[in-house]
């Protein structure tokens, strides 16, 4: 539902759009969960799944993992939508930086979903949802909420889970901080500060670090490279998993200027390790292509440049968020990569070793790539058409599309107990 913003408030929501700050409240601690979770061992009674977060739509599709990404069932992850509004509604700044976050990066809709993981034991998906600001655990089978987390500031953004599945992170983006959730109870075990507008959260696969890359402010019209110096501090922070303390902060201007690419925006956005984590590979906004970045010499080591699409804008306003392409992901055998080239409307598969680009899979503003549950392909979320797309990493050919939500977004694997087909109140 669509809400005038009325006259008092239309100044406040032009400034926060604009990138003005307010000064955020401190993070409420999250309602008692409503019940206690058993945990079960890994893949007892379990069935592994895609879970796709359809973010102007509020619902998480759940899709067979592999193959034909056949439907299984679908999670409504706004239960308490009324309960939000009215809450929204009574407090004049949530309601202007709801209105803010509708009209800039949710690009006219409400942003009710943006990531999310599933529970060890396969019970319930916790989400974040950008326009709530929030975190909240729904049941699967009862699809009621367990527990919810509002975080400081006035939007949640993308997540993270450890490789034991007990702890996830979020980036709150408006407050330059990260929580760090019981993943079962929702209590915050810790929290640390980034740059500005922390984005990307990733788990090292050993558990012990927490990479955040803080992205600046992506929702201006400021995109020349000129006033590349009004999007805030964009840097890479790394702290230790255990006590949340830095462990070094990573300015990749530095490290771009190094390299000759001082054109290029410093605003990290997804990225991919190689699997022995030497090699991180990543995306900056208004950039076609990626960068490799050697972790223990701390340089650019290359770029690849990937085609632009003759239909494509070259007007850098036009482009949602500061995104040209936004998604990649790694083949679990560390020797290809999955790309969405988001506003060029396609994705390909490159190879790791030369840098060579595969057939382009024409896809509708694809925002996310991950890897199929067998390993075999990568996924990739067309929030323009509405669809999530397999591409068979060996071949670079589409092998499957099915069609989910409205403006799909985060793709990720999860599970759900075996013989699950959907919360009791959707049968």
């Amino acid at each position: 539902m669509k809400t005038a913003l009325p006259p008092a408030l239309a100044v406040l929501a032009a400034s926060l759009v604009a990138g003005a700050t307010i000064a955020p409240p401190a993070a409420a601690s999250p309602s008692a969960a409503t019940r206690t979770t058993t945990t079960t061992a890994p893949g007892e009674g379990l069935r592994e799944v895609l879970l796709v977060g359809n973010n102007w739509e509020g619902t998480a599709d759940v899709l067979e993992p592999s193959g034909t990404l056949t439907k299984i069932g679908r999670i409504n992850v706004v239960p308490d939508k009324d309960e939000r509004m009215l809450e929204i509604y009574l407090n004049p700044v949530k309601l202007a930086y709801f209105l803010a976050i509708r009209l800039s990066v949710g690009e006219g809709h409400d942003q009710l979903v943006d990531d999310m993981y599933s529970t060890p034991d396969g019970s319930a998906v916790v989400v974040s949802r950008p326009s709530f600001a929030d975190v909240v655990s729904i049941d699967v089978a009862t699809g009621k909420v367990n527990w919810r987390f509002p975080v400081s500031g006035f939007r949640s953004d993308h997540m993270a889970v450890s490789p034991d599945g007990r702890r996830v992170a979020v980036s709150a983006s408006t407050s330059g901080t990260v929580h760090v959730l019981d993943i079962v109870t929702g209590r915050q075990t810790g929290s640390f500060r980034t740059g500005d507008k922390p984005h990307e959260n990733v788990f090292t696969a050993n558990g012990k670090q927490i990479w955040n890359s803080a992205i600046g402010d992506v929702n201006t019209a400021l995109d020349a490279p000129a006033l590349d110096w009004t999007k805030g501090d964009r840097k890479l922070t790394v702290v230790d998993a255990d006590t949340y303390r830095t462990v070094k902060v990573i300015d990749m201007r530095e490290r771009l200027d190094a390299f000759g690419r001082k054109d290029l925006s410093d605003a990290v956005r997804p990225v991919a390790f190689t699997p022995d984590e030497s090699k991180l590979y990543f995306q900056v906004s208004f950039f076609n292509g990626f960068l490799e970045y050697d972790v223990a010499a701390d340089r650019i080591l290359r770029q690849k440049v990937l085609p632009k699409n003759p239909a494509t804008s070259e007007d850098r306003t036009t482009w949602v968020n500061d995104s040209r392409h936004h998604g990649i992901s790694m083949s679990p055998e560390g020797d290809k990569l999955c790309v969405a080239g988001t506003m060029d409307d396609y994705a390909t598969v490159v190879d790791r070793e030369t840098l060579q680009e595969g057939p382009l899979v024409t896809a509708s503003k694809p925002y996310w790539a991950t890897v199929s549950g067998d390993g075999k392909s990568c996924v990739v979320s067309e929030s323009g058409a509405d669809a999530v797309t397999a591409i068979d990493f060996a071949t670079g050919r589409k092998v499957a599309s099915v069609p989910v939500g409205d403006h799909p977004q985060r793709v990720r694997l999860g599970h759900v107990p075996s013989g699950w087909t959907g919360p009791a109140a959707n049968r």
